[in-house]
């Protein structure tokens, strides 16, 4: 299947224009492929055939690829089947990516998954503010897509900003309703939003956007 899947993959990412390159094909397909064998012993994504998995997760993932710079250490929070940590990791080989979920049968499914596709990362389990608190310095972004709300994901990470360089989050059309609600909360005294990218919602008339959250000096 995995030769199939690589074309198929390929197919949709220049159908969609996706500057990916063709070497990641074969690790996209390998990953996709493992993914969706163990989506179904246990829920990791709704994203179960190609077409779905280039549009929503791998566009995601490119669309954060060129806000990283070389070498730079990531943590996916809340990675589930592991988006976009894992695609990360295929797409930008210079990165180094580690990725956490406070399910422990998440965790150690991604953990295998990975494994099984030939890229194996550390995977940890546990909230992202725990990991980040007992380990300060050690990531210079956090990325972030679909975990919660701004309100909450603030209100875990804003006490420990500075124990990490900055938050990439992935939010879809209500995010500035939901900024609305953080700066109304009091969660944007010691930090900064900004938008950096936007890209079309498949199906939809909506878009996703791609927040920048970094510690006010």
């Amino acid at each position: 299947m995995t030769s199939s899947l690589t074309s198929t993959i390929a197919a949709e990412c220049n159908h969609l224009r996706l500057a990916v390159d063709p070497d990641a094909m074969p690790r996209l397909a390998a990953y996709a492929e493992r993914l969706w064998a163990w989506n179904e012993k246990l829920n990791l994504t709704r994203h179960t055939d190609a077409a779905t998995f280039v549009a929503r997760d791998v566009a995601d993932a490119a669309a954060i690829v060129p806000h990283l710079a070389a070498g730079e250490r990531v943590l996916d929070v809340g990675t589930g089947g592991g988006v976009p940590g894992i695609v990360l990791a295929i797409l930008r080989p210079d990165l180094h990516v580690e990725l956490c979920d406070s399910v422990g049968k998440k965790a150690r499914a991604v953990q295998a998954i990975s494994a099984e596709a030939g890229l194996p990362l550390p995977v940890h389990e546990g909230a992202g503010q725990a990991i980040v608190a007992k380990r300060p310095g050690a990531f210079d972004t956090l990325v972030i897509r679909a975990v919660a709300p701004l309100v909450k994901l603030l209100g875990w990470f804003e006490p420990v900003c500075h124990t990490y360089g900055r938050l990439l989050v992935i939010k879809g059309p209500r995010w500035e309703e939901e900024k609305g609600e953080a700066r109304h909360r009091g969660f944007v005294k010691k930090v900064r939003i900004r938008r950096l990218a936007a890209w079309p919602l498949p199906g939809s008339d909506n878009e996703s956007v791609l927040l920048e959250i970094e510690p006010r000096l």
